[in-house]
């Protein structure tokens, strides 16, 4: 898949909001379009862009659509700050400058012919759909392949429909967990690594992708250590330093990192160290 050049990347496009789709009551889903027409944006499983709301600002997003699906540029945010409350109350038809797609991807052609853990949490289920949309598509080069799950209640669940569909394949293992509920929920209460041992993977021919809030991939990548998967075939998203989309303005620098430039992807074992050194 062609990559558009860095200098194509840094210029700022306008696209079109076709439609924005409540998720949960502070993450929302923005469904993008050129504006000038048909254009494709291809782009791999993990990147993200950079949004521009003319007037307001400017924050990474990692891309949470199709990858086979380029002219339709999905992003999943969470409302925070001045500029994702703005976008949160965009229209149809309002505009919105994109630059990208920057960022490093998940290995998903390396791990055709080994069993697939994807481990997210909350908001992290976002930038690793992209990924399980592709695996999905080429099911029969993979192994097992399991998809884990976990968000803070059942309402903060992200694409449950979708959760539902995948769980009802055959082909693929799917579990979700809250970590508080009320007294009709009747799945799993508690942490998302908890689930792990009931994947039936087998751990020296594993492959996982991790990506959520920083203490539950500790606490996944712990677990699957455990279970015997080895910490380069780990691969974890540290997006949460993110900030110019090319590393210029530091905001990005993770010890002696760039996230922006060499991830948000990393494989556990070149970052081991430093991912054990809390509140860096």
């Amino acid at each position: 898949m062609a990559i558009a050049a860095l200098e194509d990347r840094m210029q700022p496009r306008p696209f079109l909001v076709e439609r924005l789709t409540q998720d949960a009551s502070d993450t929302f889903t923005l469904v993008l379009r050129p504006q000038h027409g048909s254009q494709p944006f291809p782009f791999q499983p993990g990147q993200f862009n950079m949004l521009y709301l003319y007037g307001v600002g400017e924050v990474p997003i990692s891309i949470s659509g199709d990858p086979e699906d380029p002219e339709q540029l999905v992003h999943t945010i969470r409302a925070l700050g001045t500029v994702t409350s703005a976008m949160q109350k965009l229209k149809k038809g309002s505009v919105v400058g994109v630059r990208g797609p920057f960022g490093t991807a998940w290995p998903v052609d390396e791990a055709a012919g080994a069993d697939v853990v994807i481990i997210a949490g909350g908001l992290g289920l976002a930038p690793l759909r992209p990924a399980i949309y592709a695996i999905l598509a080429k099911r029969r080069q993979y192994g097992r392949v399991v998809i884990l799950y976990g968000a803070r209640t059942p309402k903060d669940i992200l694409f449950r429909q979708q959760l539902e569909r995948w769980g009802g394949r055959m082909d693929t293992f799917v579990d979700v967990t809250v970590d508080r509920a009320p007294s009709d929920w009747r799945g799993n209460v508690g942490v998302v690594s908890s689930l792990i041992g009931r994947g039936g993977f087998e751990p020296e021919h594993t492959i996982a992708f991790v990506c959520g809030p920083e203490v539950m991939i500790r606490y996944a990548v712990h677990a699957l250590s455990d279970r015997g998967v080895p910490n380069e075939r780990i691969y974890l998203s540290m997006e949460r330093n993110m900030k110019c989309g090319a590393g210029f303005c530091g905001h990005c620098q993770w010890g002696g990192h760039f996230v922006c430039r060499e991830g948000p992807v990393f494989r556990f074992d070149a970052i081991a160290d430093l991912f054990e050194v809390r509140e860096l």
